[in-house]
């Protein structure tokens, strides 16, 4: 694709689609997060966005500059999909845990899109609006500011890694993910306590809890160790 987006006034297609559709950059993100997760990254392209979208594929460049343009739009949307209604409580430690656990469920629903998408920054509207809200929690708090950014940079980075990681895990072949799991019933939990007595000791613990992800836990010891810090700054 090249830079040929047409001005925002000029954008507006005066007759439907092929499908009967009117085009919008909403629809097109919307179309091509589906077309991700049913047929991986590699579904990303103009000529299979035109062909769900029922237009030819020279309509994209009327809304977006390149298939990375469009894939900013993409996580974008993610990061709105993950604000979705949440509304700030008062309790920061309260809020901290639900915007993290909605970013981490709002990756995983779209798990072949969070590998394209979780490690970018896009500056577009979902994600300046989850920027400020999480500092916004921070800062009513009490943290000064240099430890609430620094707060938020490990707590949206912890968010978004586990987020990337347990998406890989989901976007596995079938096959491969219960391999992966298997190796922990089928080796870990067979080892000698001779020579690895501490695996041996904690297998039957390792084989239930591998199963499921470590990112609530971490995100409760991120916060568990934020309010240690804040409270020994009051």
């Amino acid at each position: 694709m090249s830079e040929r987006v047409v001005p925002e006034p000029r954008r507006r297609r005066r007759r439907p689609t092929k499908q009967g559709v009117v085009l919008s950059q909403e629809l097109i993100v919307e179309t091509a997060l589906r077309l991700i997760e049913q047929h991986g990254a590699d579904a990303l392209t103009v000529r299979r966005l035109g062909a769900a979208l029922g237009a030819d594929p020279s309509a994209v460049y009327r809304y977006f500059h390149s298939t990375d343009d469009l894939l900013l739009a993409i996580a974008d949307e993610l990061i709105g999909l993950a604000q979705a209604d949440w509304r700030a409580t008062g309790d920061w430690r309260a809020d901290l845990r639900a915007i993290g656990l909605r970013i981490h469920s709002a990756y995983l629903a779209h798990p072949q899109a969070a590998l394209l998408a979780a490690h970018r920054t896009t500056g577009r509207t979902h994600e300046t609006a989850a920027v400020e809200a999480i500092l916004s929690v921070l800062r009513t708090a009490g943290f000064p500011d240099r430890e609430a950014v620094r707060i938020y940079h490990a707590f949206v980075d912890q968010s978004l890694g586990f987020a990337a990681l347990d998406a890989a895990a989901l976007a596995l072949p079938a096959a491969a993910a219960t391999a992966d799991l298997q190796v922990w019933q089928a080796s870990y939990a067979r080892l000698d306590a001779t020579t690895h007595p501490h695996i041996a000791a904690t297998a039957h613990l390792l084989t239930t809890d591998m199963r499921r992800s470590g990112y609530p836990y971490a995100l409760d010891l991120l916060i568990d160790a934020a309010g240690a810090r804040l409270a020994a700054l009051r």
